[in-house]
């Protein structure tokens, strides 16, 4: 009988072996891809897969940073640092940008950004021509990422219709794109958080600091401990206390809370994660929490 950790490692190898030949298939099919990274776990694991996938040429497309101008420090050092040691050329789209162009409208200091992150998305596509963009979006995340395929086509206008979705029967895809039509592909589809989590202690992967647990200023609010900074400041009612937290997931400043964790390494965020029964977003993003169908209202209108 296999020991638990040979078959972890063959879970691990199957799960690989599955997301890079998605990889390469698209890159054979596609003429312009790029790789949407936002710093956080699941893109830094789509990278990582990617360089290996390509390995020992360079990258064969560059890395997309949709930046909404209200990100945690640690993950802009972090995106940085990674595009440089896996030496992929790195296209920033700023949110800011699109604002200022009056593209779309800006929510304020306090509101979210994250929805807005569509219209800079499919003008920087339609910009660079690229005809695919691959992303780090897992089914356990959300039920209308559970809904999309691992080939997500997007019409003219970058909208997604779940009631068109090409079949993939036996793992095979059709990359083919229409004229005006773009397509999204999700290697990590299969993949859960504890993989994500588990693989990257095998790897020995680096990731934003705020992934592990530190002591932080944090304020409780709408039933999450979110950071205190220039872009969360305490209401008069609430109260600056100085926590243990680490952030399960990476998104605005503004709307992504931390969790109480004293995980500090790897293997600790090994240990907690495989005895959580919330998803990442579902416990910390605020912008997750609008409604029943938030999140699938914002990939028919481009979302990734």
């Amino acid at each position: 009988m296999a020991s638990p950790s040979t078959t972890l490692t063959n879970h691990l190898d199957i799960l690989e072996s599955h997301a890079m030949f998605i990889l390469r298939e698209v890159a054979a099919e596609c003429e312009r891809p790029v790789l949407l990274f936002s710093g956080g776990k699941d893109s830094a694991v789509l990278l990582h897969l990617a360089a290996k996938a390509f390995a020992p040429q360079q990258l064969p497309f560059p890395i997309m940073h949709v930046d909404t101008g209200q990100n945690f420090d640690e993950v802009l050092e972090y995106r940085d640092w990674a595009a440089e040691h896996y030496g992929a050329r790195l296209i920033v789209a700023s949110v800011q940008e699109s604002i200022d162009q009056g593209r779309v409208a800006d929510p304020g200091p306090m509101g979210s950004r994250n929805r807005l992150q569509s219209v800079t998305l499919l003008d920087a596509i339609t910009d660079n021509k690229f005809d695919a963009a691959f992303g780090g979006a897992r089914r356990d995340e959300d039920k209308a990422r559970a809904k999309e395929r691992i080939l997500s086509f997007r019409d003219s206008f970058g909208q997604w219709d779940p009631k068109a979705q090409r079949p993939e029967l036996w793992n095979l895809y059709q990359g083919r794109v229409n004229s005006g039509e773009h397509l999204r592909a999700f290697p990590l589809s299969d993949w859960t958080e504890l993989d994500i989590w588990q693989y990257i202690e095998r790897e020995e992967m680096k990731l934003p600091t705020i992934y592990f647990a530190h002591e932080r200023e944090v304020v409780f609010r709408d039933g999450m401990w979110l950071a205190v900074g220039r872009f969360v400041e305490p209401k008069p009612s609430e109260t600056i206390e100085s926590k243990i937290v680490r952030f399960r997931t990476v998104g605005d400043a503004n709307c992504t809370g931390a969790v109480l964790s004293k995980a500090a390494t790897l293997a600790d965020i090994v240990a907690e994660v495989s005895v959580a029964n919330v998803s990442e977003r579902g416990a910390t993003r605020a912008d997750d929490k609008f409604s029943e169908t938030a999140m699938e209202d914002r990939k028919r209108e481009g979302y990734f």
